[in-house]
């Protein structure tokens, strides 16, 4: 395996880091001061700017107007771009319009990818994705009220949405519907695209996250769909695929948070040393003197390290073998990443001290908007539950 890294992917590296610490680092105060919205002609600007540096949707094909990098490669992008809450939205490659780009790409007609992929790529618009619902455990996809019954040539759905994240300003949203209540579990349901002007489409609120409550991309939906009619051609690929679709979305989702996590590591590791070596807590004496925080930082300094290496791991498996072939590589660093993630943060903050918890620093930020790290896309429980059970069936035990 190596892990040595191209001169040009280097050199795409180098010009956005340079990018995020010079461009976006500086926007950051505003960003935590203000909505969203009131920031975006600013980020428009960035978003222009990168664009004509031909570092934009770094995951998606060249053909389709993005910067075709492999998994390796966007380990290290990830990582990059993942210094700054604004990286990844101002080089278009954020959740969730990612993953609906790599959905419409896979599974798409021509004529949906003219549609929709064509300007979402572009950045023209974005999207969401609405699958968890407020009923329903969120850790069991295939349990689904929202149901979509074809109707001549439309589909009728209705149902309720929650944690729709960037449903405030999107254009579209892929919905998973139930299809065939007769279907087996795996095979009930389908995803649609289903525009957020239909009649019926109802965004009911920004859901408060942590204490905060944001808007436009920066945000979590409550969604309701009451009789939305939209064309039967707006299926995405085979009806009762949906759960199908949905995972192959996701193990690629899962990676692309991994790698933002460890630069949001680097970013409050970086952070807890500059304080460290700089603040006095006497005269002539830096809190980095003490003991306690020099193992905080070794303790993550090994962690980091650590889980890079486990993502690059997967990604490298990845490019050579497949998505499915690295599924339990998949939730070993969903898991591994997400608690690193959390315990680098939570050492930074108490090396930081009241400064820490302050919003007078990104800390606090991160801590509050990266908790759900451990939640979405799977909780720690079930991938660990996967995990074992593959681990377990290897010494002759099958646990259902």
């Amino acid at each position: 395996m190596d892990f040595s890294i191209a001169p040009e992917t280097e050199r795409i590296l180098a010009i956005m880091r340079e990018f995020v610490e010079r461009e976006l680092e500086p926007l950051e105060a505003d960003f935590l001061a203000q909505p969203f919205r009131e920031l975006l002609p600013r980020l428009r600007a960035k978003r222009a700017q990168v664009q004509q540096l031909g570092l934009w949707a770094p995951a998606m094909p060249a053909e389709l107007g993005g910067m075709g990098l492999e998994f390796t490669q966007l380990a290290h992008v990830g990582e990059v771009l993942g210094r700054s809450p604004l990286g990844h939205f101002v080089f278009n490659c954020q959740a969730p319009d990612a993953g609906n780009m790599e959905i419409l790409s896979e599974f798409g007609t021509t004529a949906q990818r003219q549609q929709w992929l064509e300007p979402l790529v572009h950045g023209e618009i974005r999207s969401c994705f609405a699958m968890t619902e407020p009923e329903h455990a969120g850790s069991n996809p295939v349990w689904l009220e929202t149901s979509a019954v074809l109707d001549g040539d439309a589909y009728v759905v209705d149902g309720r949405k929650w944690f729709v994240s960037s449903a405030d300003g999107a254009a579209f949203s892929i919905v998973m519907a139930v299809t065939d209540r007769s279907a087996t579990p795996h095979r009930r349901a389908s995803l649609l695209i289903v525009p957020t002007d239909t009649p019926g489409f109802r965004l009911l609120r920004n859901i408060p996250h942590m204490g905060h409550v944001g808007d436009d991309w920066h945000s979590h939906g409550e969604v309701v769909l009451e009789q939305c009619r939209v064309p039967r051609d707006y299926l995405l690929g085979d009806a009762g695929a949906g759960f199908a679709m949905a995972q192959a979305r996701l193990g690629p989702g899962r990676i692309h948070h991994c790698m933002r996590w460890i630069g949001i590591c680097q970013r409050a590791f970086d952070m807890m040393c500059q304080y460290a070596a700089t603040r006095a807590i006497r005269p002539g004496t830096m809190l980095g003197t003490r003991q306690s925080v020099q193992h905080a930082i070794a303790d993550s300094r090994a962690e980091i390290d650590a889980a890079r290496l486990m993502v690059l791991h997967t990604a490298w498996k990845m490019d050579r073998l497949g998505t499915r072939q690295a599924r339990i590589d998949i939730s070993l660093i969903k898991f591994s990443v997400a608690q690193t993630l959390m315990r680098v943060l939570d050492r930074a903050i108490q090396v930081h001290g009241a400064l820490g918890v302050s919003d007078d620093r990104l800390l606090a930020f991160l801590f509050r908007s990266e908790r759900s790290a451990r939640i979405y896309d799977g909780p720690d429980e079930v991938h660990k539950d996967v995990v074992a059970r593959r681990i377990l069936k290897q010494y002759g035990l099958n646990v259902t």
